[in-house]
């Protein structure tokens, strides 16, 4: 199976990518992990990202693609991959298939916009550790107070309710119209209610990929 998670931030695809690799043995591709690893070898793609990388620019979707094809062609991803963080618009999702990188499955955790900043903005955590917890599901022992050292647990700057509704508008603009292109296409696309615990959301994606 080769498998896109789409979803809001904090959606929990991150976490549900997790459990899908470590249920199906097979890993998930990161394109900030690739461009790490590309621009810290010898290759000409290597020369070509660190100058985009050096100059502050964004790499253009066709060399990430192009990491992307070289990636999935490695001997792990023989029996499938997920995609993380990729694609995020229209332009990254046709270069994907312009390329012949075969998607089988998408999944769409469908969740509401007042429950992500609900979810977000509650998280708490521990910046040494980076142990995280939330105010109302999973609170730590003592307000405030990390369950091991005892030390403060701080809000991110990034779940900082203003910052989850930029990063919101982001994805209604670029990444929401992914839905029906994936949905018009002859992918499988299946919705998971996201809402739900990571559990439920787990059991109900693996009813799906078997």
């Amino acid at each position: 199976m080769n498998l896109i998670l789409l979803g809001m931030p904090g959606a929990g695809k991150g976490t549900q990518a997790d459990l899908i690799k470590n249920k199906f043995h097979i890993p998930t591709i990161s394109t900030g992990a690739i461009l790490r690893e590309v621009s810290n070898s010898n290759s000409p793609l290597a020369k070509k990202v660190r100058g985009f990388l050096d100059a502050g620019t964004l790499v253009p979707d066709e060399i990430i693609v192009e990491m992307l094809v070289q990636r999935v062609e490695e001997d792990d991803c023989k029996h499938g991959f997920i995609l993380d963080g990729f694609p995020r618009n229209l332009d990254q999702a046709k270069a994907l298939g312009n390329a012949g990188i075969a998607i089988s499955n998408v999944i769409f955790l469908k969740i509401s916009e007042s429950e992500i900043i609900s979810r977000m903005s509650g998280r708490r955590v521990h910046l040494p550790s980076g142990r995280s917890y939330h105010i109302v599901h999973n609170p730590p022992k003592n307000e405030g107070r990390d369950d091991e050292t005892g030390e403060e647990l701080v809000l991110r700057d990034d779940d900082k309710p203003e910052v989850i509704k930029k990063r919101l508008e982001v994805y209604f603009q670029e990444t929401e119209p992914l839905l029906d292109f994936y949905i018009n296409s002859e992918i499988i696309f299946d919705e998971v209610d996201a809402s739900k615990s990571v559990e439920d959301v787990t059991n109900e994606i693996f009813k799906i990929l078997t």
